[in-house]
């Protein structure tokens, strides 16, 4: 299983959860990256292509298929078993953090902790 110290970047988190359901080329990550962030986000190529290359070294994705399209070589990527256990870590972080920002917001609501009047 991948232990990861530290919170994903946002371009990694957002392109293993583009990959999390089916494998995808360069430009349906871009398009799937738009959608998932609700146009939030937009990767340049080169974080991208650079993200994806380095997700790679780190054994978190792999190609799944490679085609010439146009004259030009169009790379499809998937998870592998360490993305996949990566971002389900990256996940259950986030939903513990989520939680408990909603409890201390739900405990303010009836004033601050420690408020003096």
């Amino acid at each position: 299983m991948t232990d990861r110290k530290r919170s994903m970047q946002e371009p990694t988190l957002l392109i293993l959860t583009a990959l999390a359901d089916a494998p995808r080329h360069g430009y349906a990550l871009s398009r799937e990256i738009v959608a998932i962030s609700e146009g939030r986000v937009r990767l340049r190529t080169g974080t991208l292509y650079g993200t994806l290359e380095r997700l790679q070294a780190e054994n978190l994705i792999e190609v799944f298929a490679e085609e010439r399209v146009e004259g030009r070589l169009r790379r499809t990527y998937t998870l592998t078993r360490a993305g996949r256990e990566a971002l389900q870590a990256e996940v259950r972080r986030l939903t513990a953090t989520a939680r408990e920002a909603t409890r201390r917001l739900k405990a303010s609501a009836a004033g601050p902790a420690g408020a003096t009047a």
